[in-house]
């Protein structure tokens, strides 16, 4: 079993694809293109923690993988909404993981005394903030090539 990140897939939403110059010419083909490589990446045994603004949530029960959400701002809907699509677990705000990871929607203060880093998303290609430093990587899905990163990698290139 492995465990991977990702967050603001944005599936159905036709705006997101003018707001951050995504490189797909309709929904239909973004949509298509995140299930093609998520499903490539992921196994069913594996588990995936989405970290907000998944759009429609139908398409979860097309994803390979236990998926856990940890909601965004377009995330709006009941707990139980969520988990009738097929996500293992939702929740309302951050949570730490393995002691160490605070997996959040929106980048989170973190500084050089803590010790915690911070996996989010919600900033998309914003150049006010890094992909990664020592404390944090943004698992937004302009960042990873559209692809659910898998945990391994994150440590790896945090730990350099």
């Amino acid at each position: 079993m492995s465990v991977f990140f990702i967050a603001d897939l944005h599936f159905d939403d036709e705006r997101i694809i003018k707001y951050e110059n995504r490189p797909f010419e309709n929904v239909k083909q973004m949509n298509e293109t995140i299930i093609r490589n998520w499903n490539y990446k992921v196994t069913k045994n594996d588990v995936v923690f989405m970290l907000g603004d998944i759009g429609n949530e139908t398409y979860i029960k097309e994803l390979n993988g236990k998926i856990y959400l940890i909601k965004g701002n377009h995330d709006t809907k009941k707990n139980q909404e969520y988990r009738s699509c097929g996500f293992e677990e939702v929740y309302d705000y951050p949570i730490i993981y393995e002691n160490f990871w605070i997996l959040s929607h929106e980048p989170m203060y973190i500084n050089q005394n803590m010790p915690y880093a911070n996996l989010f998303g919600h900033v998309h290609k914003s150049p006010q903030y890094t992909t990664y430093s020592k404390q944090h990587y943004c698992v937004t899905v302009e960042r990873i090539d559209y692809t659910p990163i898998a945990f391994e990698m994150i440590k790896e290139t945090l730990s350099r």
